[in-house]
């Protein structure tokens, strides 16, 4: 009797974390499903993993983050200037997401060349 118990035991073990390995493993975040505090979380440690050398494009942010909060983009000449702004920090539970309660990235061109608070300054400057 307790040698068919351990035997089942160890099999529901074992078949716990095979399901668990798989689910980690393959399982994609969706930031539009998560709860806002969540997604407000996993875009601060996206944001905080970028790197200078990094050749991230406006597609690869938008795939992996999902929609922005909050963007805005202009043409000046040949370049375009857009940046996006996901919600990183909680502020005022007013309902509305503002630009204080995100992180700017500035795109020229759909290449990644700027991202913190001196973004938002650097898009607006003209030419």
């Amino acid at each position: 009797m307790f040698k068919k118990f351990f035997r089942y035991l160890i099999l529901g073990l074992g078949l716990y974390a095979l399901i668990a390995t798989l689910v980690i493993v393959f399982y994609k975040d969706d930031p539009q499903a998560m709860i806002w505090q969540d997604r407000e979380a996993y875009n601060k440690r996206y944001i905080e993993k970028l790197k200078i050398e990094d050749t991230a494009t406006l597609n690869s942010v938008l795939e992996y983050l999902g929609s922005p909060d909050l963007t805005f983009a202009k043409r000046d000449e040949e370049q375009v200037w857009q940046i996006v702004f996901y919600r990183t920090q909680h502020k005022t539970s007013d309902g509305i997401t503002t630009i204080d309660e995100c992180t700017g990235l500035l795109f020229k061109n759909g290449q990644l060349i700027l991202w913190g608070p001196s973004a938002y300054d650097q898009y607006l400057k003209p030419g």
